[in-house]
């Protein structure tokens, strides 16, 4: 049996806070609060054990598991969004 995935909400908000390295810029784009990118992420690191930012002079840098991590999210982020296309194209021409 595969090993429960991490939660959604929190790998969107880290692949967004990774792709802008910062908090404030992904909860703009995600429409939420700073807040809860923050606490997203924080969730996140706690259900992976390790970090995956180090917050420096009020920015963000990725530290290695977070780089690491990045590419393989954004890469399954993409695949779901690609399949979402081709099934509402596919709806839409009929059956």
């Amino acid at each position: 049996m595969a090993e429960r995935l991490p939660p959604l909400n929190a790998l969107r908000s880290f692949e967004v806070a990774a792709r802008h390295l910062s908090f404030t810029k992904a909860a703009a784009e995600l429409n939420v609060t700073h807040s809860a990118v923050s606490h997203q992420i924080k969730a996140l690191e706690q259900w992976l054990g390790m970090a995956l930012f180090r917050r420096v002079n009020k920015g963000l840098v990725l530290t290695d598991p977070g780089q690491a991590y990045l590419q393989p999210v954004r890469e399954s982020f993409q695949r779901l969004g690609d399949a979402t296309r081709r099934l509402k194209a596919k709806s839409r021409m009929g059956p």
